[in-house]
């Protein structure tokens, strides 16, 4: 049973219940070595609180409670870490890639067992930010696509491609120039992905990829015929802690 949040007494519903979370801890995070050559980079620290912590924390604040981690290098302190800290105020559920890690399709795709009955909100271990997710959450359910994706302005590599109404619809690669198309449209606006989504659980009955595959590999097919928007926090406090030196960028933007 899922224990009392003591960040918040509200929490988002859709129309088949409740918002559930999903955090995608099971990489290998070999951007972050020497760390991970002896850890999970799900527990290195941010002011004294593992990654998983803060995410898990962040969720909280928006009434989302019942959250699935999926799990695979060092998996065991990952568990440990949730049991002997009693899931930081949330009922934790683990998805166990200890077999092979899947990528974020194919992890999703495993745990869809705990997920398949309410819109869910997914979200990178190694994000931080203090995006208005509930902001985010009421788009969502305003406009009713398959799925919402958070992104921003700040420049990367690699983008998503959206159109005027915010519909999905390509990927770029700056530096190397490739582009993969999903509908034609007349403008086509590149936006970073933030590793925050907000997904139906109608999309299980529409992936039909296997093993091991990435979440962005599913959206490029799925935006041809599927509607995913985009939600633009850009101005939001938000770090990818993926390697060891954003640590200190971390540290400082987010105190607490």
């Amino acid at each position: 049973m899922a224990q009392h949040s003591p960040y918040t007494d509200s929490a988002f519903t859709t129309g088949t219940g409740k918002l559930k979370g999903m955090i995608f801890a099971a990489g290998l995070g070999t951007r972050f070595k020497p760390w991970t050559d002896r850890h999970p980079k799900a527990l290195a620290l941010v002011n004294g609180k593992p990654l998983l912590q803060h995410n898990v924390e962040y969720l909280l604040r928006y009434g989302i409670d019942e959250i699935v981690v999926n799990v695979h290098h060092f998996a065991d302190q990952v568990e440990e870490a949730i049991h002997k800290a009693q899931g930081w105020g949330a009922s934790i559920t683990i998805s166990d890639e200890r077999d092979k890690v899947l990528e974020t399709g194919g992890g999703l795709k495993k745990a869809a067992p705990y997920l398949a009955d309410a819109a869910f909100v997914v979200i990178n271990v190694d994000i931080l930010t203090d995006m208005d997710l509930g902001a985010m959450i009421e788009r969502h359910q305003q406009l009713k696509p398959l799925a919402t994706l958070a992104v921003t302005d700040r420049s990367t590599s690699r983008y998503f491609l959206f159109d005027h109404l915010d519909n999905l619809c390509g990927w770029r690669n700056n530096a190397t120039g490739e582009e993969k198309i999903s509908r034609t449209t007349a403008d086509k606006f590149p936006k970073a992905f933030s590793g925050i989504h907000i997904v139906e659980p109608a999309i299980f009955s529409l992936i039909t990829e296997t093993g091991k595959f990435s979440m962005v590999e599913l959206y490029l097919r799925l935006a041809a015929t599927e509607i995913i928007k985009a939600f633009d926090h850009t101005g939001s406090k938000f770090v990818d802690v993926g390697k060891p030196a954003s640590v200190q960028q971390a540290e400082e933007l987010f105190m607490n």
